[in-house]
């Protein structure tokens, strides 16, 4: 028997994990909130928003609170746009109420070197200035290039930089879950 390296893929989250794991973040966003107003949920295109749509109808279906979901495209606002190896496509930023003074929480599916978030608080200042931004991650997966920290996690989980950490939603990949895919995991044959 040898050991090999492979490129290989785990389930880190299944679909009855997530939705346990999204009924918890929803919690623990209501405990948050008491005393103070609701908040709005600002996802980060593509599958963040799609998280912060399930958390707005898990926190009016659990605790009976309506949590008002925006979306943001923050592509112009990478630092890596006009590098000339991506070629952007713009999407969708839809934030139909007024930000100012409010208690804003950026819902995203992985964090890792946090320029994302960076330029989503930069695409956030186009709108006004929030009252207290939070941020709200199913997955963080370390490796920070900046000093950003998450205020509500899901999944911590430990990486390597080349792995991948892959958020799939059933409305955009036919189930739901997170997977991990990493040389790291062997093959034994």
């Amino acid at each position: 028997m040898t050991e090999a390296p492979c490129d290989k893929s785990v389930t880190v989250m299944s679909a009855a994990r997530m939705r346990e794991t999204l009924l918890a973040l929803a919690a623990a966003l209501h405990e948050a909130g008491k005393g103070r107003d609701a908040g709005v949920l600002v996802g980060i295109q593509r599958r963040g928003v799609l998280l912060a749509e399930e958390l707005s109808r898990i926190s009016a279906e659990e605790h009976g609170v309506d949590l008002p979901v925006g979306s943001l495209d923050i592509t112009l606002y990478r630092d890596d746009w006009t590098s000339g190896a991506l070629k952007p496509k713009i999407g969708r930023t839809s934030i139909p109420f007024d930000v100012e003074g409010k208690t804003l929480t950026l819902v995203d599916d992985v964090l890792y070197t946090g320029r994302t978030v960076r330029a989503a608080l930069e695409a956030l200042t186009d709108f006004g200035r929030p009252g207290r931004v939070e941020l709200l991650v199913l997955v963080d997966r370390g490796h920070r290039e900046l000093p950003i920290r998450p205020d509500y996690v899901g999944l911590s989980l430990t990486t390597d930089k080349h792995d991948r950490v892959d958020v799939l939603v059933a409305s955009l990949d036919g189930e739901d879950g997170v997977r991990l895919t990493s040389d790291r995991l062997r093959q034994t044959g």
